[in-house]
């Protein structure tokens, strides 16, 4: 996905095609390379990024569980998405192949390979808006919307897991208001990727089947409206956006509290306002069609809920800063990605704000504006907050640690480049430069430049992450089993944790009361060592963390609450 966008960035260095000097061809190449990049990112990372792969590792950790509710159902899952995956691969390869060999007659069958099996590649966009996708395109858009469609069953079965492992697999001591606030998010994404996620399937069925057999939903010139194909996307895709983004909350209140050694502020604030995110989040899908029709009173009433919604996103910023002031800060590379993706969450916030204003969305509908203000709340805040949770979980992961200078280098190198690349955006769309154009008048030229060279400082600053993360594997030094004192259950075992995770059911406690821990050394991490006035917690002697102090033989009961 990130190889397609460098793509488009060089394609765009010049008003005229560069990298095909055929113009046709050059649009042709373009409308391919922007609809996998999307596809390939929102469908393939940034939804499944942090609830399937931080999530899966974390929350039975974090639930003192040795797995999550139901492990095949989990491996179902991974099946479903490897195999959604697959269909955008063939999708990519028959492009390639048919610009390659598309004309080349086979033997034995005296046909080419477009007549075998047509049109290659993609070119709808990833949101396969009709009319384009049910008339006007012969690409591969029934492949691609059965791969979104498969993808849609794996989102659907995590949901339904983390559900269930929330209410089933809580141990001893762990209530509702005393689960770390990473749990809190992933419960309120599974609501959201249960009911939202089949309106998004039956309206990809409905695409195929419009396409396959010539059933009138969506095509106009068969009795359908192209527009109620809009209205079934966004009703799912506008809370797939907060299937992005809550999950990275999770991710950054944990990160915060843990680096500022301080109880996190307003933690049954954060808390509820996951659930306001994910209900709200239901409610605001017209705002992507300002411009498509409806009513006025329904786009007064979309841009009214749209306001709302940024009430508990607001509510958890300020609560974040308000953890950090007067805290114990210790700036280590976890706290630089969450530092860095609070400021882009703020950026691409306070933007929406201006797209959710009639007035002013009318004029920068389809602009660079909105291209710059998706990439800050999706790209820069998800993506920040997913390496924040790579680098944080690392050491429990594997064991190993990584180097935390070069780490942070890489990571700014990153930021550098994400906002070197996208922040000129939002001017190059107050002067009218629309999306999804392959040339453009030479005055946008500059600004198209700019961001070109900001896209290829991002991939560096990557390209460095994943040497740092790389390095730490085959190289680092052995973690300590608490590297950071954090006091939520997955640092109360070994790193890496043992096969089922704990020797022993953990009782639970306060995941955000950090008195107890003490650091010793880079090399040793933090120990458990109660105060002496906690005349109730024994302690061995010499300070070291009794392992049985904080945790009940399974056999002694305390399961859910």
């Amino acid at each position: 996905g990130g190889l397609f966008a460098l793509l488009l960035r060089a394609e765009l260095w010049n008003p005229e095609p560069l990298l095909l000097t055929d113009r046709a061809e050059a649009w042709d190449f373009y409308n391919h390379m922007f609809t996998l990049h999307g596809a390939v990112m929102v469908f393939l990372f940034i939804i499944p990024a942090i609830p399937a792969i931080i999530g899966n590792f974390a929350l039975p950790l974090m639930l003192g569980a040795k797995d999550v509710a139901f492990p095949r159902l989990n491996l179902l899952s991974f099946y479903f998405w490897a195999l959604g995956g697959l269909f955008f691969v063939f999708v990519l390869l028959k492009g390639v192949l048919n610009a390659a060999f598309g004309d080349v007659v086979i033997p034995f069958l005296d046909m080419t390979l477009v007549d075998l099996w047509g049109h290659g590649g993609l070119d709808t966009g990833w949101t396969f808006y009709t009319p384009y996708s049910t008339d006007v395109s012969q690409s591969a858009v029934i492949e691609a919307t059965s791969g979104a469609f498969i993808l849609g069953f794996s989102s659907i079965l995590t949901g339904v897991n983390f559900i269930a492992s929330i209410h089933m697999l809580r141990p001893r001591g762990m209530t509702w208001f005393k689960m770390p606030l990473m749990l809190w998010a992933l419960y309120a994404t599974s609501i959201i990727q249960i009911l939202a996620t089949p309106v998004l399937g039956i309206t990809l069925l409905l695409l195929i089947a419009e396409r396959a057999l010539g059933v009138g939903i969506f095509d106009s010139e068969m009795g359908g409206d192209p527009v109620l194909f809009q209205h079934f996307f966004w009703f799912y895709s506008h809370p797939a956006v907060y299937i992005m983004v809550l999950p990275a909350m999770g991710v950054i209140s944990e990160v915060i509290s843990a680096f500022s050694r301080k109880h996190i502020f307003g933690y049954n604030f954060i808390a509820l306002s996951s659930l306001a995110i994910a209900f709200l989040g239901f409610l605001v899908w017209g705002h992507h069609m300002f411009v498509s029709g409806q009513s006025p009173m329904a786009s007064a009433i979309f841009s009214l809920l749209t306001f709302f919604v940024a009430v508990p996103s607001a509510i958890k910023t300020f609560n974040w800063v308000a953890t950090l002031y007067r805290g114990d800060i210790h700036i280590k590379t976890p706290l630089v990605c969450v530092l860095l993706a609070i400021f882009l969450f703020t950026i691409g916030g306070l933007t929406g704000l201006f797209l959710a204003a009639l007035s002013v969305d009318v004029h920068v509908h389809d602009t660079y504006f909105v291209v710059a203000h998706f990439h800050y709340v999706m790209m820069g805040t998800v993506l920040f907050a997913f390496i924040a949770a790579l680098y944080y979980y690392w050491p429990k992961m594997w064991g190993r640690m990584y180097n935390d200078k070069f780490a942070i280098i890489a990571v700014l190198v990153a930021f550098l480049g994400f906002n070197w690349a996208f922040f000129m955006q939002f001017a190059m769309g107050t002067q009218g430069m629309p999306r999804r154009y392959a040339t453009y008048p030479e005055q946008y030229q500059p600004y198209h430049q700019f961001s070109t060279v900001g896209a290829f400082v991002m991939g560096a600053g990557m390209t460095l992450v994943a040497i740092s993360l790389g390095h730490g594997l085959l190289a680092g030094r052995r973690a300590p089993g608490n590297p950071w004192g954090a006091n939520s259950l997955e640092w109360h075992t070994t790193s890496p944790p043992p096969t089922e995770n704990f020797e022993f059911t953990p009782i639970a406690d306060d995941p955000y009361d950090y008195r107890h821990w003490h650091h010793l050394s880079d090399e040793e991490g933090w120990v458990w060592r109660p105060d002496a006035e906690d005349a109730d917690v024994e302690t061995p002697a010499g300070g070291v963390p009794d392992p049985m102090a904080s945790v009940q033989r399974r056999d002694d009961g305390g399961g859910g609450g």
